[in-house]
């Protein structure tokens, strides 16, 4: 009876040290749940991976503690959900005109037209001078305007639409079209192109994006609308307040055949286009002699004005 009585004790004695071992697992293995942090066994997997992995991909499963044969805590590995991978870079302008070549334009045929160009137009300030010279030369050129402009100076446009010349669309308020949304960009072209349409009575088919910049979604939308984009190969940078030599320079050092030349018909509080309006009777003069024709953008790209 007493070897009966000791055998028993040591079998109850064993089952109470499995039970606490038990135990001990299920709370280090309880714990590192929640804390997400745990010790790497060797030769295998971060804890702290290892944990992270479960917790995105078995939230709401029990944990399960089952005991090796050293003591330690064996518990399984769960399924990891996939690394996700960083947005892609948006194209830059140069990319989407690649990939977009009917859709956006920045040149014509290479044959000895040139278009003049005029952006953010109305201005009393330098829209009257530039059409005035324009008259002159009896040259037609092609105007970029900004809906809320003509709304102020509805006049302006009847005259620049009266005068021969083309015009398209500049966006309402000139913001960067790269930092809105679809919606905004949409209501940017709908907004200046009911504002045109009552005061010229067409809808223009051409948008110059402000600053020359378009994201992909804006592009395809305005593609798929029936709208034709129109940036420049030729900068004339008279924004700047330039002289009109540097204004002549800029243009006439670039231009060659089929130029879309970029200049501005308006601007900002404290604006100065002198050099723009001085600089361009020897840009007309000058590229006539060279045998260029003046075209506008409908004509260079063989593209309605209205939509």
């Amino acid at each position: 009876m007493m070897i009966d009585a000791r055998f028993a004790r040591m079998i109850i004695l064993g089952l109470i040290c499995t039970f606490i071992c038990c135990l001990a697992g299920c709370s280090a293995d309880s714990d590192t749940h929640r804390t997400g942090t745990s010790a790497a066994a060797p030769g295998s997997e971060t804890g702290g991976s290892q944990i992270a992995g479960r917790a995105a991909g078995t939230a709401g499963e029990s944990l399960e503690c089952p005991i090796g044969k050293n003591g330690s805590n064996l518990t399984r590995s769960a399924d990891r959900e996939p690394a996700s991978q960083p947005a892609a870079a948006p194209l830059t302008l140069g990319q989407l005109i690649r990939k977009y070549p009917n859709a956006i334009k920045t040149n014509g045929p290479r044959i000895k037209e040139i278009a003049l160009t005029f952006d953010d137009v109305p201005d009393p300030r330098f829209t009257p001078q530039i059409l005035d010279v324009l008259r002159r030369y009896r040259v037609k050129a092609t105007f970029f305007i900004v809906g809320r402009r003509a709304a102020k100076h509805p006049a302006l446009v009847k005259r620049i639409v009266r005068e021969g010349h083309s015009i398209g669309n500049h966006s309402y308020n000139h913001p960067q079209f790269t930092k809105l949304s679809l919606r905004q960009f949409r209501s940017q072209i709908k907004r200046a192109e009911n504002i045109i349409n009552k005061i010229a009575g067409f809808r223009p088919r051409l948008i110059r994006p402000p600053y020359g910049e378009i994201t992909e979604q804006q592009l395809k939308w305005a593609e798929a609308q029936g709208y034709k984009l129109v940036n420049w190969n030729v900068d004339s940078l008279d924004w700047k307040g330039l002289s009109r030599q540097q204004v002549k320079r800029n243009i006439l050092s670039h231009a060659g055949k089929g130029s879309i030349i970029l200049q501005h018909g308006g601007g900002g509080t404290g604006s100065n286009l002198k050099g723009t309006i001085e600089a361009l009777p020897d840009v007309i003069e000058t590229l006539r002699r060279k045998g260029y024709t003046f075209v506008t953008i409908p004509e260079m790209l063989n593209v309605p004005e209205q939509k």
